[in-house]
């Protein structure tokens, strides 16, 4: 309750909102929709707290406070809003009342079939932008592997300098010319998301590399030894805007999912907000407790998942596939990581293991 009291009284004010402004039904509404967030954003929670785990306390707290207004309020609500108004050439006023109209998302025209047709251009930045982060995890030299024969490759790939960029552009320009309908939307889009992953994680290493460093710190509560480097002042900044600029990747299948339940703006914000609180509160959970540290392959669980969750953003382009599909695949991969770990802990005879078993 210490981590998860904030989420259920979001949960509780997000179902009395919810029955004052459509009943019983739109209550229901928002609890479905809260689940799907949960489901497909599972992976993020993990992801998010490899990174988290490296800020202090009180840049916590913001990622729980400020960054929980922009997921709600700028991803789930002005987000959709925006997107609607720039591909329909319409103005603010004009996209806000189209959404109040909650036509159906099958006819031409109406708020959730113009989210839909934008649906190529929010892929390929969401799925290029995750590409880039499951490469730069594979293509980096870690002690640790957990699918060995696989991972060796790509550590082998990865000592080309700039390989990410060099493979996701490679698969960025197949993926504009043989599965997109219009490749020059796809390939703008993707462009824009490999250079947002690059301009955001080179300014935090700037930052990070100057003098307002923090020095190492124990911050593993649960092995004492495990030294985490704290990042503080403009570095903690940026990395705080790089989970945001992540957070936002990962939450385009949710929003577009969404309008598959519903083209109720109000009711998507509602039950969308109220799961992104969750996975925050899972994610300070991972932190706090040093899960990531007990359990040693379930980073590397979610980051096949981020890797699984780009690679169907991009097939989405051309194929629209269930969110079932893409919540499951998520889960399997954090759950094999979790089980790989649990193996690795009781052959090595303690909780945090120093020798682990890998995949293959």
């Amino acid at each position: 309750m210490k981590n998860f009291g904030w989420s259920f009284v979001v949960l509780a004010v997000g179902l009395v909102l919810g029955w004052l402004y459509g009943g019983p039904e739109a209550l229901v509404l928002v609890l479905v929709l809260s689940v799907l967030e949960i489901s497909l954003s599972f992976d993020n929670a993990v992801v998010n707290a490899t990174i988290l785990e490296r800020m202090n306390r009180a840049w916590q707290r913001i990622f729980l406070t400020v960054g929980v207004v922009i997921a709600v309020f700028g991803m789930r609500l002005v987000f959709p809003f925006l997107v609607v108004a720039v591909t329909a050439g319409l103005g603010p006023v004009q996209a806000i009342q189209l959404a109040f109209q909650q036509g159906d998302p099958g006819v031409p025209g109406t708020y959730g079939f113009i989210l839909n047709a934008a649906h190529p251009s929010i892929a390929g930045f969401g799925g290029m932008f995750l590409l880039m982060l499951f490469l730069d995890f594979m293509f980096d030299e870690r002690e640790i592997l957990w699918i060995k024969p696989v991972e060796k490759v790509l550590q082998v790939v990865g000592r080309v300098p700039g390989a990410s960029t060099i493979v996701s552009i490679i698969v960025l320009v197949l993926v504009s010319q043989f599965v997109a309908e219009d490749p020059g939307t796809v390939l703008l889009s993707g462009v824009v998301g490999i250079g947002a992953f690059l301009l955001v994680t080179a300014l935090g290493r700037v930052f990070e590399d100057s003098a307002e460093e923090g020095a190492l710190e124990d911050a593993d509560p649960v092995k004492p030894g495990r030294q985490v480097k704290i990042v503080v002042g403009k570095a903690a900044f940026f990395l705080f805007l790089y989970l945001e600029v992540l957070d936002a990747s990962f939450s385009f299948d949710g929003v577009i999912g969404a309008f598959a339940i519903t083209s109720d703006p109000i009711v998507i914000a509602i039950g969308l907000g109220v799961g992104a609180m969750f996975i925050r509160s899972l994610t300070i959970f991972l932190v706090r407790q040093g899960t990531l540290s007990q359990f040693v392959y379930l980073e590397h669980g979610a980051l096949w998942a981020v890797g699984a969750l780009a690679v169907i953003l991009l097939i989405s382009i051309r194929v629209e596939i269930p969110d079932l599909v893409t919540g499951l695949v998520g889960i399997v991969f954090i759950g094999a990581g979790f089980l790989s770990s649990v193996v690795s802990n009781r052959r090595a005879g303690r909780n945090a293991p120093s020798e682990t078993v890998a995949v293959g």
